[in-house]
């Protein structure tokens, strides 16, 4: 497997969306009430004519099945797709179907989330929020004027209008984070209080249950924003070896590890001028489909959490115990099981609830202040600031849950934590795509 696979640039292979066209899967149509902001009419009509409709959910299988030219029947019904056309007029069409379905979909996941934003208590007055409103409002204005693709010349000049939207909300995750930080400082300063979730008056924000809905309900929309608009893009490039755009259909858990344990290494180094031992044991030989950046970003999260425990619970000069990695899978099993274990001394069970908020981190605010003002276009690597935001853990849970998968903590205080990641094997589990 390439080591390309595993990095985080422009050249990475982004997920990109080959789907099943029917509304069978569709997400339960709601009646959305009319936005209430400051948009203009047109742009708010525009806004509510696409968040009244339902959006269509997508497994790994479909995404694999489309891009494979599978599901083509489905568009070009009138004739048979089956060997008789030539490889590029086969993979013409794939990419027409593809872009269509996007060309449909892209506007309808944009306006739901711009509806949430206007409505998110709080949140929504923070100018880093108003700032990626902005930024969802453009792009459902810029696609909702695309012509039908019907031609290879339009598939392509919607491509690279796609390209440009992809680039453009690379670093929203920074700029949420962004938001995120000016709500904490907002209440410590006083500005905001007598809301949900509070104490004595005062608001903790770690425990605002409906700015957390709302926040995870927008990761797992952006992912699949990113995972639509990144295969399709994949797909129109020269195809890799066992890879269906951004899908490798060998994904190796071990390989993958191996890169997450460099990477967290690199990042213990740099902080403690040493690492622990990492290591790796059970099914070695595992692969199965999957997306190598979603897994590598998780394991990545787990892996230098435990390092830094290990580091912090016995001391820089200390002989350090090793962190634990155990790969299980059976041929029976439904889910490809990774475990992280650490002897870092574990988490407080009153902590339990807050590792997975977006509002809590134990970051100094002059330290997050700093984070917040990093600049990159990368979400995840290993110079990305969100390690001292508090979003690793929520968001490493969203990418597992986007195909089916989970991540759950278990943690023994004073003594380590172990972190389980499940992955489904199968990949038919649609996306939980929120509301």
């Amino acid at each position: 497997m390439r080591a390309m696979a595993y990095t985080y640039n422009k050249a990475n292979r982004f997920v990109t969306a080959t789907f099943r066209f029917t509304r069978r899967n569709a997400s339960s149509l709601r009646v959305v009430p009319p936005v209430a902001s400051s948009l203009p009419d047109d742009v708010a009509k525009l806004v509510n004519k696409f968040a009244q409709k339902s959006q269509t959910s997508v497994s790994l299988q479909t995404l694999m099945r489309t891009g494979r030219g599978e599901m083509l029947s489905k568009t070009y019904k009138d004739e048979v797709i089956n060997g008789g056309l030539e490889n590029k007029a086969a993979t013409e069409r794939i990419l027409m179907q593809v872009a269509g379905f996007i060309r449909h979909e892209l506007p309808i996941r944009l306006a739901h989330r711009i509806h949430d934003l206007d409505n998110v208590p709080m949140m929504r007055e923070m100018p880093s929020v108003k700032a990626a409103k902005e930024i969802y409002v453009n792009s459902l204005m810029e696609l909702a004027e695309e012509p039908k693709i019907d031609t290879p010349e339009r598939e392509s000049d919607f491509a690279a209008k796609l390209s440009g939207l992809y680039e453009n909300h690379s670093n929203i995750l920074i700029q949420m984070a962004r938001g995120a930080f000016e709500l904490r400082k907002a209440v410590r300063n006083g500005n905001i209080k007598g809301r949900a979730g509070q104490r004595n008056g005062v608001v903790e924000f770690e425990q605002m249950d409906e700015c957390h809905s709302f926040l995870d309900r927008f990761y797992m929309s952006r992912i699949g924003i990113r995972v639509l608009a990144g295969q399709y893009l994949a797909l129109r490039q020269p195809p890799l070896n066992d890879y269906i755009g951004m899908i490798c259909q060998k994904t190796s858990p071990h390989e993958i590890v191996c890169h997450a344990v460099e990477d967290a290494k690199l990042m213990c180094n740099r902080k403690f001028g040493d690492s622990p031992e990492v290591v790796i044991c059970g099914r070695l030989d595992l692969c199965f489909p999957y997306i190598p950046t979603h897994l590598h970003y998780i394991l990545l999260e787990l892996l230098k959490n435990a390092m830094r425990a290990t580091v912090e619970k016995h001391g820089v000069d200390s002989d350090w115990p090793p962190v634990l990695v155990i790969i299980a899978d059976g041929n029976e099993n439904e889910d490809v099981v990774i475990k992280v274990s650490d002897e870092g001394g574990g988490i407080p069970r009153s902590y339990m609830r807050k590792i997975w908020s977006y509002l809590f981190t134990t970051a100094d605010p002059s330290i997050q202040e700093g984070l917040v003002a990093f600049s990159g276009e990368v979400d995840h690597s290993v110079d990305s600031p969100l390690a001292g935001l508090g979003y690793g853990l929520p968001i490493s849970r969203s990418y597992a849950r986007y195909f089916g998968g989970e991540v759950s903590i278990m943690s023994m205080e004073g003594y380590g934590t172990d972190a389980f990641v499940y992955l489904t094997r199968l990949g038919n589990s649609r996306e939980p795509l929120p509301l």
